[in-house]
């Protein structure tokens, strides 16, 4: 397949921008082959994502960034991101005991169905290492105390640093991200948890809900952020149940539901589809 360039961005809305970064690509002699855009009316705010294949491309793949920025960016205060279809982000994942979410992943990478590269998990339990191995994937260990937390922290970005990762996975991981590691991967690290919160909280929501009697129970994957369990959302989901469904049915389809939710939000951030503004995130089809 022809290498092509996906450019993302978003700017205060005015007449013609549209036209001129087709413009762009199509005088240099780029094919393009996806264009979506949406206008906040509210915010004012144009955002649009384009793709064009880059074999033909008059402007040397490597001088793209330069020339969009001098041409385009700075005339119409865009925020932009460019990336290459040739280019395999690396991701890394973080898991603590539980195990469906980090199985359903690497199903799915392992079947060929994400363009990305897995270089490590990184775990503060032991309990999943016997999956990285059967995956074949280097597995890391970091025990995390209140006393150690911060040393351990530093020492995983430090490893994450040395494999070039681009982007965290959290899959069920059972610990609270600190705030230089979200600096670090902005909009970058994305968790899962049941759609419960903030009603049940604690460490059996499923029990909580069951005993509430609710009627769905979902899912939701979101970024990361200082705000706990409250960054940008790109992908929810629901499933209806019973009264007829018991507690572990109701885990067992919350469990389903989780790994099919994350799935689908690293799915959308691998191909360069959600574009995050403020708290809210743009997720193009």
């Amino acid at each position: 397949m022809n290498t092509t360039a996906k450019l993302l961005l978003h700017c205060p809305d005015q007449p013609g921008i549209l036209a001129e970064v087709t413009n762009f690509i199509t005088i240099n002699r780029g094919n393009i082959i996806y264009l979506d855009q949406y206008v906040d009316h509210v915010e004012n705010i144009f955002f649009m994502r384009i793709e064009w294949e880059i074999k033909d491309f008059f402007i040397p793949k490597d001088k793209i960034e330069d020339y969009f920025e001098t041409l385009y960016a700075q005339k119409y205060g865009m925020k932009f991101r460019l990336y290459f279809s040739d280019v395999k982000p690396k991701m890394a994942i973080f898991v603590s005991k539980l195990s469906h979410c980090l199985f359903d992943m690497l199903a799915r990478y392992t079947a060929g169905e994400w363009n990305v590269e897995i270089p490590l998990i990184i775990s503060n339990h032991p309990d999943l290492q016997h999956v990285a191995e059967r995956f074949g994937i280097p597995f890391y260990l970091f025990p995390i105390t209140k006393e150690n937390k911060m040393e351990q922290e530093k020492a995983e970005m430090e490893l994450l640093a040395k494999h070039n990762i681009n982007f965290i996975v959290l899959a069920r991981y059972m610990q609270v991200i600190s705030e230089q590691m979200i600096e670090a991967y902005p909009n970058r690290i994305i968790n899962i948890h049941h759609s419960f919160l903030p009603a049940f909280i604690g460490a059996k929501p499923y029990h909580a809900a069951f005993e509430r009697g609710v009627k769905i129970i979902g899912a939701t994957s979101h970024y990361v952020t200082t705000e706990l369990d409250a960054g940008p959302i790109i992908e929810q989901d629901v499933v209806r149940i019973t009264h007829k469904d018991t507690v572990q049915e109701l885990v067992s389809k919350g469990k389903d539901l989780e790994k099919i939710v994350l799935s689908r939000a690293v799915r959308k951030h691998i191909e360069r589809k959600v574009l995050a503004y403020k708290n809210k995130t743009v997720i193009f089809s």
